[in-house]
């Protein structure tokens, strides 16, 4: 995996061109769902991350079974059992050596630790659970669904005077959880999944949904996904959930 490039921001010092980005990339944690529900509960937490990520790792599996057949010379063909569900790695890279005394990195390694804990609110009901978890970097459509951390590796790498870490590199392993779309064909494979967007001071709805959907007109089902009855009166700071693409198209 690589390391990131320069900050999210607007780009300047960025390394490999990942920091030119104008979306800062981040991973927003979420309660387990209450039930048989496939959709992530209250909002946890936002990591948002320092630096974009220069490279993330995308893998997806089909499973086939093979069946040996000693009296047939070539075999039987082999069954097809389904996909598996995808699978995102990525390095995020963490650095306060500007201010050697703050302890933000160890902070930030921690809250990605949290995501491989059970949640006090999934025990209290009684179905232990850790966080799910949606990653997302803008219009990046392929590496966003509901997952949960299977994995956090920490390689701390430089140190203040006092031994807190100011700088390190945490690996990243995130498992998806299918969510079928409405009226879909529970054979068919297809997944979907919600994330939540927190409006700024200039966002509207149809910008959002240009931005995310490619289509200013979409506006209407985020508003009807949210309960927003005038959407001109959005205060920033408000978290709204952003329907799948799917469910956007379909």
């Amino acid at each position: 995996m690589a390391t990131s490039g320069g900050k999210g921001g607007s780009g300047g010092g960025s390394k490999g061109g990942a920091g030119k980005s104008l979306v800062r990339a981040s991973l927003a944690i979420h309660e387990p769902p209450i039930g048989e529900s496939t959709t992530p509960g209250a909002l946890m937490k936002t990591f948002s991350f320092d630096f974009n990520p220069s490279q993330l790792s995308l893998s997806r599996r089909a499973d086939w079974k093979t069946t040996p057949a000693p009296a047939v010379r070539d075999g039987v063909p082999p069954e097809f059992m389904g996909p598996d569900p995808r699978e995102l790695s990525i390095d995020v890279f963490l650095d306060s050596s500007d201010d050697p005394n703050a302890n933000d990195v160890l902070k930030k390694v921690e809250a990605l630790f949290s995501c491989c804990e059970v949640t006090s609110a999934s025990i209290a009901a009684k179905q232990p659970s850790t966080p799910w978890v949606v990653f997302q970097w803008g219009a990046f459509s392929t590496a966003r669904f509901t997952a949960y951390v299977a994995s956090v590796d920490a390689n701390y790498t430089l140190f203040g005077t006092t031994g807190v870490p100011i700088r390190a590199t945490c690996h990243v392993q995130m498992r998806e959880i299918p969510n079928k779309t409405k009226g879909q064909n529970p054979t068919s494979g297809a997944l979907t999944a919600r994330r939540v967007h927190r409006m700024v001071a200039g966002d509207s709805l149809p910008s959002l949904a240009w931005r995310e959907y490619g289509d200013a007109t979409t506006w209407r089902v985020i508003a009807e996904s949210n309960g927003i009855d005038d959407p001109s009166r959005i205060a920033p700071g408000t978290e709204l959930i952003l329907p799948a693409v799917e469910e956007v198209t379909s």
